[in-house]
């Protein structure tokens, strides 16, 4: 009944400003309806074993999961006079069968409010402003999407609410509340950027901000362009006898991607972190940050051009920096230098497993704390290199065909908790096949298969086979 109201509220506003500034606005209502069918084992590497995690979900509890899930979304553009426009977007995501009345047991191992499966959220919510001030301003203000280059620093500021999905990895809401001005100088455009990403209205030093700026330039040849950029993530956590947290990253990049001849693209960013990172209370001393990454990567399109199924093929390789000092020790007051990579707001993921290790997921081995130096001992956010190898083909019109093959091995092998030892740098490879369907202009259908085979690093008791299958059909209007 809740939702009803909401929604009826909102179909009446929009008729009666419809009606009451029909000469000077247009209004479009578009929106998107999906739905998935999931089957997921042995998230964990391990069928004995149900760690506690980062978010704890179905898929990364239980030896094997089935479920269903709908995500449905309604969004509101208004152009105004004056070159003002306005977004608001609105949607619901839940997975199928949950609502407040069923029981708190269905996402064992986190707190699950109940309420939320039925909630009407709000992703997208701005105005925004052309030419304001002078001509080539646009200043946008609200909810919005940020998403700047490829996405390989910011790109999504994920959001579950109420846990109400057991594949957080695929929520529809990656905005962030942000101020943003984009100075459009053709071919150069200049983005200034601030986001709030976490606020408490109580303390003032546990808040979690994002600036940036991000120059690009578009070249008029090779269907090249460049970008630089500097991101700044402050967050701190200095609450009066409570445990201390620092974590300031600066990161400084740049981006390239161009046309070199006319069947093959090249891309390749490359970026560096600086800044401070105190662990907890116990570190008193601050470590300096000095972390990288870099992602390079050509997609090969000479047989796309020439042949009837189109082929495409690509290669691509990606390093985080690690960090594996001990953990035990860093608590004890080391300042040795955090050499570990911030994945920032990353929206680009090329797996569909293992990337997800340590954003939502837990292995066994990662749960239990065998290894020491990184919170969770195989996150895939850092102290990660991998290979991709992709290609897709188009046998029949509306039909295509994917295939993705990773291979990762960490930057730093790690230590093993509380000795010099090492384990083995390979963390393992994983196979994604997917074929997508358009069956309408309007209706699309697909089904993914993915399996992630643990590597030398894991021991002997995470080393079975994580597989995901999933089904889905999207709708849009």
């Amino acid at each position: 009944m809740k939702s009803f109201k909401i929604l009826a509220v909102l179909a009446l506003a929009i008729c009666v400003s419809t009606f009451a500034f029909a000469e000077t606005q247009s209004v479009k209502i578009s929106g998107d309806l999906t739905f998935r069918a999931l089957d997921r084992t042995q998230y964990s590497l391990a069928n004995d074993d149900t760690p506690t995690g980062i978010d704890t979900t179905r898929a990364a509890t239980d030896h094997e999961a089935q479920f269903l899930m709908t995500q449905a979304e309604v969004q509101v553009d208004a152009d105004l006079t004056d070159n003002v426009a306005a977004t608001v977007r609105i949607y619901n995501q839940r997975d199928w069968g949950e609502s407040i009345d069923n029981d708190a047991t269905y996402h064992p191992n986190q707190t699950v409010n109940k309420s939320a499966y039925d909630n009407i959220n709000i992703d997208l919510a701005y105005v925004q402003l052309k030419e304001f001030l002078y001509s080539p301003l646009t200043l946008t203000v609200g909810r919005q999407d940020i998403w700047i280059g490829k996405g390989f620093i910011v790109g999504a500021n994920r959001r579950n609410p109420g846990n109400t999905i057991g594949a957080p990895e695929y929520t529809v809401s990656n905005s962030f509340d942000a101020v943003r001005a984009t100075l459009d100088y053709d071919p150069w455009t200049i983005d200034m950027i601030y986001s709030k990403i976490s606020e408490d209205i109580v303390q003032g030093e546990d808040d979690i901000d994002l600036y940036g700026v991000n120059v690009g330039y578009v070249f008029d040849s090779y269907n090249a362009e460049a970008e630089a950029y500097w991101m700044y993530k402050r967050d701190t956590d200095n609450q009066p006898n409570a445990s201390k947290y620092i974590n300031t990253v600066h990161t400084m990049g740049l981006r390239g991607s161009g046309d070199p001849v006319d069947w093959a693209s090249l891309f390749a960013e490359g970026a560096v972190q600086f800044g401070q990172y105190v662990q907890n209370s116990a570190q008193n001393a601050s470590s300096s940050r000095l972390a990288w990454a870099f992602d390079v990567g050509t997609e090969i399109t000479y047989f796309e051009d020439n042949y009837a199924w189109q082929p495409k093929m690509g290669i691509e390789y990606i390093v985080y920096s690690g960090d594996v000092e001990n953990t035990a020790s860093r608590d004890a007051g080391s300042s040795k230098q955090y050499t570990g990579w911030d994945p920032m707001y990353r929206g680009k993921y090329d797996s569909k497993i293992r990337e997800w290790i340590g954003t939502y997921y837990q292995t066994k081995q990662g749960a239990s704390s065998a290894i020491g130096g990184l919170s969770d001992a195989d996150d895939s956010r850092t102290n990660q290199q991998q290979l991709i190898l992709s290609g897709s083909i188009v046998p029949y019109d509306g039909v295509t065909l994917d295939a993705r093959y990773i291979n990762f091995w960490q930057q730093k092998a790690t230590r093993l908790a509380n000795t010099s030892d090492k384990r083995s740098a390979w963390l393992g490879q994983e196979l994604d096949l997917e074929v997508s369907w358009d069956y309408t202009e309007d209706v699309s259908c697909g089904f993914l298969a993915a399996w992630y085979f643990p590597g030398d690093h894991y021991d002997e008791e995470s080393v079975d086979v994580a597989t995901d299958l999933v089904a889905t059909m999207a709708v849009s209007f």
